[in-house]
Formats: structure tokens, sequence, C-alpha cells
């Protein structure tokens, strides 16, 4: 049976930044259009009230949820547990695109970690409502550690070869919606 909730309260909160992965849902006004659903991991997203969170968004293949809040706002988080007490937690909220020229980024980038290469943007949420569920069915796995490709990737990589990737592949969703770009880290 699902629970909902107003706010994240500080159990959730713990709940939440004990996770190893998260999946981020967003989509295009055109219901013709994609829905994107994304996976993100590493140390990378912070609950920074009870209605508010932000996760550090890396240089990736597409750039999907920043054109889609770009349009409409709308974005979805969810987290599932794969080792503890079963439990599916999804965040339904309204978010936007934070690029380093925009004024939340002083206040939102050191409270990540600042040794990621390939930021891009930071992606934050007001969040509405919360939604808990079972998770009877999500399979029980055992956290090995995390991936490292994509940052070793970036660190290899000069803030030209990252600007120009960006510019190459993270401008248009597959949609064709424009998406705001960071200029290089």
């Amino acid at each position: 049976m699902a629970t909902f909730y107003d706010s994240i309260s500080p159990d959730l909160q713990e709940w939440i930044e004990a996770q190893y992965i998260f999946f981020v849902a967003s989509a295009p006004v055109s219901t013709d259009g994609h829905v994107n659903l994304s996976p993100k991991g590493l140390d990378c997203l912070r609950v920074l009230g009870p209605n508010k969170i932000a996760y550090l968004d890396l240089t990736g293949s597409g750039n999907e949820t920043s054109a889609h809040l770009a349009e409409n706002g709308r974005i979805t988080l969810m987290f599932c547990s794969f080792d503890r007490a079963p439990r599916i937690l999804r965040l339904f909220g309204r978010g936007e695109t934070v690029l380093p020229h925009h004024p939340q980024w002083q206040t939102l980038r050191p409270q990540f970690p600042t040794e990621y290469a390939g930021v891009r943007q930071i992606i934050a949420a007001e969040i509405y409502q919360i939604q808990t569920s079972c998770g009877f069915a999500v399979p029980l796995m055992q956290f090995v550690e995390n991936r490292d490709t994509l940052l070793k990737w970036a660190s290899s990589q000069d803030d030209n070869t990252l600007t120009n990737y960006r510019q190459k592949n993270n401008t248009n969703s597959l949609d064709g919606l424009p998406a705001p770009l960071a200029g290089s880290r």
C-alpha cells in the first residue's frame, strides 16, 4: 500500500541518503515525446530541506532531464532499497537546471564533492509530494563499489574537449527540445 507525505521527514532523509542509486524521470509535454528515465549514482544527491533536493549532474551522453525541465519543470526521483527492508520512495517535484552562472550555483556547488570531473550542472527540485510503497518485488542485491568510468573519462578530457562534447551531444533532447548547457567545469 502506498503512503503519501507532504515533506521529507528526517527518517526518510536518512533512508534516501543511504541508497547507492536513484532514478530520475522526466518527460516532454508532447504525448509522442520520449519519457526519460536515468539511473544516477556516486555521491551526487543532497536533501537540502523538507521539500528541496538537488543532485550534481555530470557530463553524459544526453541531457534529457535539463531539456524537459526547461520546457515544463516536471521531475520525479525514485529510490529503491536493494539491501535493506524493502521500500520504494518517489519524490514528485518541479525542478530547474542550475548552471555555473545561475545565482544558486554559489550556494549549491559547495554541497557536493569538489573532486568530480565533468560537472555540467546541478538539478534542483522543490518537492510537493512524497510516496512510499512496499518494494516487495525489488530484488536483494549487494553493493560492491561505485563505477569510476565516467569520472576517469571526464578527468582525461580538457575543458575545451568537454565543452565541445556537450555542444555536440547535450544541446537538445531526443525530441529536439533545447537543453540549457553548462560551460566547462
